[in-house]
């Protein structure tokens, strides 16, 4: 299966960990080329956005996500929220739901305002397991 990495880049590392494991199990993993910058220094809130208008991040993601068959949203925690799930993470589901795109979160749906929103998108939580995948 295609599948989508989507996550907060404060989890950069989890996230090459998530692709080797996703490999391993016969997977075929995409990873945002800046996710290597990422984890080796954090950027901050001004570079970040800026980087996202630069490499235009959302419309390259949107069309990553068009080619694949499914996403995986990595959801640890952040910030003091259970199994976080931010804006732009909270975008990519909602491009893979209008796409027909099957959406797999890591952990649990957090306790969050659009946490009905996340519900009526009907992801399948692995509950930790990337080998739940199927």
């Amino acid at each position: 299966m295609k599948i989508v990495i989507c996550a907060s880049m404060a989890f950069a590392q989890k996230i090459f960990e998530a692709e080797k494991e996703l490999a391993r199990n016969g997977h075929e993993a995409f990873v945002h080329e800046k996710v290597k910058m990422h984890a080796e220094k954090a950027l901050s809130s001004a570079e970040n956005t800026q980087e996202k208008i630069n490499d235009d991040i959302i419309k390259v993601y949107f069309e990553k996500i068009k080619n694949s068959d499914a996403i995986l949203v990595l959801n640890y925690d952040k910030n003091g929220i259970e199994n976080y799930i931010g804006g732009n993470v909270f975008l990519e589901i909602g491009f893979a739901h209008v796409l027909g795109k099957k959406i797999f979160l890591l952990n649990g749906i957090p306790e969050v305002s659009y946490k009905d929103e996340i519900v009526a998108m009907q992801p399948v939580v692995l509950g930790g397991d990337l080998r739940e995948i199927k």
